[in-house]
């Protein structure tokens, strides 16, 4: 079969020299008849070979995977999936107290619109995009030829991700629904089938360690606590109460569960099924730390004025609840809220507070979540530690 072709406007070259992964519809001049999914070769208004890629739906046109003119078989998936396997296992935090850890974080290991998840021997994968999910076999025969046959289970749970009327998420080999995994030697059970996202949040564990060497002999408040990954660190690390909050009863049942897997003080937690902020309005006791991970607020431009209210209201909320001389962990993972304006966001929050705070960490996502340097669009993850007085 010949191999589609794009050719871009003059001009509209630059960004794919400079590396960026997305070229947007715009910058399309002509071409070959293309549907969602499609592996194109990309060229210049001087039809030279620029890169190769998924096509898109959307104002995304292609996804590049490829700066050589090749096709995605055997031999590729199997070099870009062992490309992300050794890259993990030069990591420092992934030793033998963590066997959790994403594998492939899209754009960040040069594969956009593909995120793979390892739970110890199982993998989870879920396709951002047409041609990745297309391709979701050959990426599964690829993730069990690099594992040498060591994964009992990979599952590809797409369906949300990918906004599609198909029949649903499904196993690609084995039947485990759920398993039991180490963070930094801490236990959580995690359940990709039922679970949000691939069924834990990992790319907050450098964020739990750090929260762990403050806790020792402090109360806790872990807001949108999820399965109680903040809560369990503080557990571990000698916290003299945690107060774990969730909408959500199945996420304090999960949390409640990893709690008892851990800790040998299970009476110095409290789960509460409760909506946060009207938690935060209603409460009348204060925290030595507070954290506050709420999901994203917002998934687009059109929503992020509503989300900087949002986050201002809760971050407000937040400092009130802190203890003179504690700490609040703040985070967002809007990917449309950058850095500075979650900043000037928290600080507007502390300025209504009237209190006065100092910023001793600026967090991000953990590095098996990396940033390709000429996508920044990928760092999706901020965080503030402050000091409230």
């Amino acid at each position: 079969m010949e191999t589609k072709k794009l050719i871009l406007k003059k001009g509209k070259e630059v960004s794919v020299l400079r590396g960026h992964p997305w070229i947007f519809s715009g910058a399309i001049h002509s071409g070959d008849k293309t549907s969602p999914g499609d592996w194109v070769e990309v060229l210049d208004w001087q039809k030279k070979y620029l890169a190769s890629g998924h096509v898109g739906d959307g104002s995304i046109a292609v996804r590049i995977l490829g700066y050589d003119a090749e096709t995605p078989n055997e031999a590729f998936w199997n070099s870009k999936l062992s490309n992300c396997k050794s890259m993990r296992q030069m990591l420092p935090g992934l030793q033998k107290e963590t066997n959790a850890y994403r594998l492939v974080h899209g754009e960040g290991d040069f594969l956009p619109g593909l995120i793979i998840d390892i739970y110890k021997d199982a993998a989870v994968i879920q396709a951002h995009s047409h041609g990745m999910f297309m391709a979701v076999k050959d990426i599964a025969a690829a993730l069990d030829e690099v594992f040498e046959q060591q994964l009992n289970t990979i599952y590809c749970k797409s369906k949300a991700a990918m906004h599609m009327n198909m029949d649903g998420d499904y196993f690609l080999k084995g039947d485990m629904p759920e398993t039991v995994v180490k963070e930094n030697g801490i236990q959580f059970k995690v359940n990709w089938v039922e679970g949000q996202k691939t069924g834990f949040f990992l790319d907050q564990r450098e964020n739990r360690q750090l929260l762990a060497t403050y806790s020792n002999g402090k109360s806790v408040l872990n807001t949108f606590c999820y399965t109680g990954g903040f809560s369990a660190y503080a557990l571990q690390a000698g916290a003299d109460s945690v107060t774990s909050v969730d909408v959500s009863a199945k996420a304090i049942s999960l949390t409640e569960e990893n709690i008892r897997l851990n800790s040998n003080k299970p009476q110095n937690h409290e789960a509460i099924c409760a909506d946060v902020n009207e938690f935060l309005k209603d409460h009348n006791k204060d925290y030595d730390i507070v954290i506050l991970d709420p999901p994203a607020y917002a998934k687009s431009l059109a929503k992020k004025h509503q989300a900087v209210m949002g986050y201002k209201r809760l971050n407000m909320a937040g400092i009130k609840s802190v203890k003179p001389g504690g700490l609040l962990f703040t985070f967002s993972c809007s990917q449309v809220i950058d850095d500075k304006l979650f900043a000037n966001t928290v600080t507007a929050a502390g300025i209504e507070s009237g209190r006065k705070l100092r910023i001793l960490h600026r967090l991000g996502q953990g590095p098996d979540h990396p940033v390709n340097l000429f996508h920044p669009e990928g760092h999706y993850l901020k965080g503030l530690v402050l000091e409230v007085e």
